[in-house]
């Protein structure tokens, strides 16, 4: 769960991070007024969840209000990679002597962290990394010790930032563990001309599993930028849209990968991922159903399911109920295994829907909705 640049920021004051004056807004009009309220001379920046924002004209400079209700006009609505501008945030301008970068990431291949900072930070920090690699240094962090002030200074003298960056390389590690966050991104980090430490802009990306702990920032901070993703998780469902023509329907992560290389393997692709968990009730089935037949690359759908707790005959419930809500246009191969399967494709037996058919090994439901496919492509 990424969060916007100003939800990043407000995080950072929360844990004593220092950052410019700044108000967000949807409105030109109220731009002016914001304007006016920091001082006259703001700094116009997309609220966007896309780096490049400033290279795409996403960040202005305005000279004063009637400049920033002009440059708010110009920005919202704007286009940056994929993402359509909804806000604008307005900060103060500051008087920047240096720029540099600090983050903390998590490193799933070591079971840690990662602090990754640079005395060259800015928009370049890409070009930087990829061109100068020394120039960037990367210290792995423990999660047990976490980031003490020894820790900071380490970080600080091996990446050549100044000893006044110690306390927010601290406070950084702070919002990453108080925030259940994966990422938290500083770029840049400033030293102004008055001696100050900001953090200018900022990025964090929550972590999915502790959104129950996160429910402040609401559906603001979920973003998707596909509309059947966006539609499928309005309805509570783990979808992934895929460039295939095989929608999938499995219950657990585990099977649903294996299900999409299997399609894979039988010379289709698979349309998306579409883990139903451990119920299949016939909202469950409707809802996934409706998401997938509503994409239009979708030729045939393969359900895939592997009874357990949930037992193959609730799932086929679940389906022939599903089918009496929704209106079936592509064909439907199922595989029931498992608890009750027996009983299960007895269920979808007696519908006798025209378009479902019943396979009872992985590899044949596979083949099957390849060549359905393939036949209605």
């Amino acid at each position: 769960m990424d969060l916007y640049e100003h939800q990043a920021r407000e995080l950072f004051e929360e844990h004593g991070i220092l950052v410019p004056r700044a108000e967000v807004t949807d409105s030109p009009k109220e731009a002016r007024e914001i304007a006016r309220r920091l001082g006259g001379r703001v700094v116009v920046k997309a609220q966007v969840k896309t780096g490049g924002r400033g290279k795409a004209g996403g960040v202005k400079l305005a000279a004063d209000p009637a400049a920033a209700e002009i440059t708010a006009r110009q920005i919202l609505g704007m286009d940056i990679k994929g993402h359509t501008v909804g806000k604008v945030m307005l900060a103060q301008p500051v008087d920047i002597e240096a720029e540099f970068y600090a983050s903390y990431v998590l490193d799933r291949a070591a079971g840690g962290f990662l602090a990754i900072a640079s005395a060259e930070g800015g928009m370049e920090i890409e070009e930087v990394a990829a061109t100068r690699p020394e120039a960037v240094a990367r210290i792995p962090i423990d999660p047990a010790a976490g980031v003490t002030s020894a820790k900071a200074g380490e970080i600080a003298e091996a990446a050549g930032l100044p000893p006044q960056t110690v306390d927010v390389l601290v406070r950084l590690w702070e919002v990453l563990v108080r925030e259940d966050a994966l990422l938290v991104e500083v770029n840049p980090l400033v030293r102004t001309a008055q001696g100050q430490i900001l953090a200018l802009d900022g990025k964090v990306t929550l972590d999915d599993n502790a959104r129950f702990r996160q429910a402040r920032w609401g559906a603001d901070a979920v973003e998707h930028d596909d509309a059947l993703e966006a539609t499928a998780a309005a309805k509570g469902l783990n979808y992934v849209k895929l460039d295939g023509e095989v929608g999938i329907i499995g219950n657990g992560a585990g099977l649903v990968m294996s299900t999409l290389d299997v399609v894979a393997g039988c010379g289709a692709r698979p349309a998306n991922f579409l883990d139903i968990g451990g119920g299949a009730s016939a909202q469950i089935m409707a809802d996934g159903l409706s998401v997938i037949l509503s994409d239009p690359a979708v030729k045939s759908v393969f359900v895939n399911v592997f009874g357990g707790i949930t037992a193959c005959d609730a799932v086929a419930d679940g389906i022939v109920r599903a089918l009496d809500s929704i209106q079936l246009t592509k064909p439907l191969v199922v595989r029931l295994d498992g608890n009750n399967a027996a009983r299960g494709r007895a269920i979808l037996d007696e519908r006798a829907h025209p378009l479902v058919q019943q396979a009872t090994t992985m590899d044949g439901a596979a083949q099957r909705a390849a060549h359905l496919a393939a036949a209605t492509a």
